[in-house]
């Protein structure tokens, strides 16, 4: 690169590279690095180094006038390589700009991208010296602004919210009427969106879009890291699903989903880097400041690994925590999305390792005037001691309700003992929810999720297949709460088919009629299988691909439906609680739970491992207040076992109407009878005080 730039002093905010229409400033957070250069490269690679010529604080800056948009960069930090001591500075490594808002590409596996010499139990002691920057991807400064046009915030209540949770590969790879398969672009492709549209979903969940990194293991294995939980720059868009380079094309893709009546929410994962523990890579963190970016151990050669990944950000660290709030915000300002989901949230929300409801991430989002009027959703758990903490949350976070899912599953599985389970989970988990003011809609509910079976493989297979995997079928979970129907895997025998086709529709049936949000998984409402693969983050191939080759437009059909009486019914997906309290306006009880014959459930009764039935009768709960209230009720029967005759309860204003009935896909709308026949193995509602 011929030197054509001089470099000032620049400002120490905002941190990354920032265009301000006449050159770049440059402002990195090291507290512990003795000297730090940029690296600029010109269009045949060429390297230039400039010293960052200011220090404030632990904030090193620099500005270059002339510098445009697409400029390319990096940066080389010098200090001490102490692991012992918790630092492995190595200038010898080119590192990412963790506030870089564009990458070029992904890390290609190289032994130069290690900070030490050779790969051993004891070799991050040593020192490499070999220059990492052929295998590193540039940072590249960009003019994020974008012609947004009318994009008003969408801002569904969570009343009114179904999520669909989707790969951006995924769910396009497989569609051959689609440009650009795999790319954000076909993400808000014209039959993309009017699937969702006609599905009835409101929010699309995007599995990691953050840039992240194909782990080397699995580059030997000639594998890839299809989900994405190995994040490497908090800004920058994954680069695998751009067509062009272009960060717009993500802007495009929100936008055009905003146009649609759909909102975005990004899975992200800020609780580990792609960096591993001490024997893993140095991209970026480990090289700009080990010690003030990750959380130790006591031995500060190694790693606390609540995450299972081997390291963990240490949010306890201002500048830490600042990197993931100012990464947050500039997803929501400048990309527009809607919500997050927090990959591992209980990493997040520990202070000096101890779960803190009231720590400083948590409190840092709640305050936070940008963040805390979008969705905050959490995984509730980690790794760590103490890490499980449902229900521990404050608003106006909700939470993924495993519990929904195994006792859900179970029940339909016959079970013993989950009636009274599965009427909690009914009813919004109230146990643990109602508290501090929540909303029964915390309870994220879901019945299948990217981590575990598909709906279909739920219901065919007794075990995981996890071969393709190349781990000898020795990783995913274990405890699938799932059953083969009669036959492991693909069957041509017609009455199995037909007992999964039902059971699918219980399930389902039941996520979408339990007070709480619901979240599908994407390609459940076509019948899609992972082959039994219950850990497909790094089958990037049909197997971790949605088949839309083989949709079940019955059942497809059948979730439409099921949507859009949800949508039609607000008793179904309620603020509040219910608790069984009578209302002012008519002196009802907002919830019954009934025998099949009509008599209220007793202590026997829930106590009853074989009892299969469980019957519920919903109103608006009691303390809504009169602009909100609505007649009617709803009679929910949901039977795993027998058929059963089941008396309703007394409709002493209008009449009760069979809505709905598992038993078959077909729509159902009849007046019903005193005494209604429920068949086996079904759900059957019924709507009081319909015309």
């Amino acid at each position: 690169m011929t030197q054509t730039y001089a470099i000032t002093a620049g400002h120490p905010s905002p941190l990354g590279a920032t265009f301000d229409g006449a050159g770049v400033n440059f402002a990195l957070f090291s507290q512990h690095a003795d000297r730090v250069q940029l690296c600029l490269f010109d269009a045949h690679g060429r390297e230039s180094r400039f010293d960052l010529p200011e220090r404030d604080g632990h904030v090193w800056h620099g500005y270059i006038s002339g510098l445009r948009p697409g400029q390319r960069y990096g940066y080389r930090v010098h200090g001490p390589y102490k692991p012992e001591e918790g630092h492995r500075f190595n200038p010898n490594k080119l590192l990412i700009d963790p506030y870089a808002k564009r990458l070029t590409g992904s890390p290609v596996q190289h032994d130069a991208l290690y900070g030490y010499k050779a790969r051993d139990p004891a070799a991050d002691l040593s020192f490499d010296t070999r220059d990492s920057a052929p295998f590193v991807p540039r940072s590249a400064v960009v003019d994020p602004s974008f012609s947004w046009g009318a994009d008003p915030p969408l801002r569904y209540p969570m009343t009114d919210t179904v999520i669909y949770e989707a790969h951006v590969k995924g769910l396009t790879a497989g569609r051959s009427d689609i440009p650009d398969r795999g790319t954000y672009l076909a993400m808000a492709s014209d039959p993309i969106l009017e699937h969702l549209n006609k599905l009835g979903v409101t929010a699309i969940e995007l599995l990691p879009v953050h840039a992240f990194i194909d782990d080397a293991f699995l580059v030997e294995k000639r594998l890839r890291n299809y989900w994405g939980y190995m994040s490497l720059g908090f800004f920058a868009p994954e680069p695998r699903y751009m067509r062009d380079g272009d960060i717009a094309e993500f802007q495009q893709m929100v936008s055009r989903f905003h146009q649609a009546g759909i909102e975005v929410i990004l899975d992200v994962v800020y609780n580990h880097t792609a960096e591993g523990n001490e024997l893993g890579p140095t991209l970026s963190f480990r090289g700009l400041d080990n010690a003030a970016y990750y959380r130790l151990a006591d031995n500060p050669r190694y790693y606390i690994n609540d995450a299972g990944t081997g390291n963990v950000l240490n949010l306890d660290s201002p500048f830490a925590l600042r990197l993931v709030m100012d990464s947050l915000r500039y997803w929501v300002e400048v990309m527009h999305v809607d919500g997050f989901r927090f990959d591992l949230c209980s990493v997040l929300a520990r202070s000096h390792g101890v779960f803190d409801r009231e720590g400083s991430f948590l409190r840092a989002v709640r305050q936070d005037p940008v963040l805390n009027r979008v969705k905050l959703i959490a995984e509730p758990w980690d790794l760590g001691d103490g890490g499980y903490q449902l229900g521990s949350y404050p608003a106006p976070f909700g939470e993924w309700n495993d519990r929904f899912r195994d006792q859900v599953r179970g029940f339909w599985r016959r079970d013993p003992g989950l009636v009274g389970k599965l009427a909690k989970r009914i009813a919004g988990s109230a146990a643990r929810f109602d508290h501090d003011g929540r909303a029964a809609t915390s309870s994220v509910n879901f019945i299948s999720a990217h981590d575990g079976f598909t709906l279909l493989d739920t219901v065919s297979y007794d075990h995981k297949h996890n071969e393709a995997n190349g781990e000898d079928n020795r990783d995913g979970h274990g405890h699938n709460i799932s059953d083969n129907c009669g036959a492991e895997g693909e069957t041509d025998n017609p009455e199995i088919l037909a007992r999964r086709a039902r059971r699918r529709r219980n399930l389902m049936a039941t996520l979408l009629l339990s007070q709480g949000t619901p979240m599908i998984l994407a390609g459940d409402e076509l019948g899609n299988s992972q082959n039994g693969n219950n850990n497909a983050y790094c089958q990037d191939n049909p197997i971790g691909w949605i088949d839309w080759d083989h949709a079940d437009q019955g059942f497809l059909d059948f979730c439409r439906r099921l949507i859009a009486f949800r949508r039609d019914h607000p008793i179904l997906r309620q603020k509040r609680f219910l608790h069984s309290q009578p209302r002012e306006q008519d002196g009802i009880q907002d919830l019954f739970w009934r025998r099949a014959d009509g008599a209220p459930m007793q202590v026997e009764d829930w106590n009853d491992p074989e009892l299969r039935l469980l019957a519920a009768e919903m109103r608006m709960a009691s303390g809504t207040p009169d602009y909100a209230a609505l007649h009617g009720a709803v009679f929910l029967v949901l039977n795993a076992g027998p058929e059963a005759a089941v008396h309703l309860p007394e409709a002493k204003r209008g009449y009760w109407r069979r809505r709905l009935d598992t038993s078959h896909d077909a729509a159902t709308d009849r007046t019903a009878a005193r005494v209604e026949v429920i068949p086996a193995d079904s759900v059957v509602v019924f709507v009081l005080g319909e015309s």
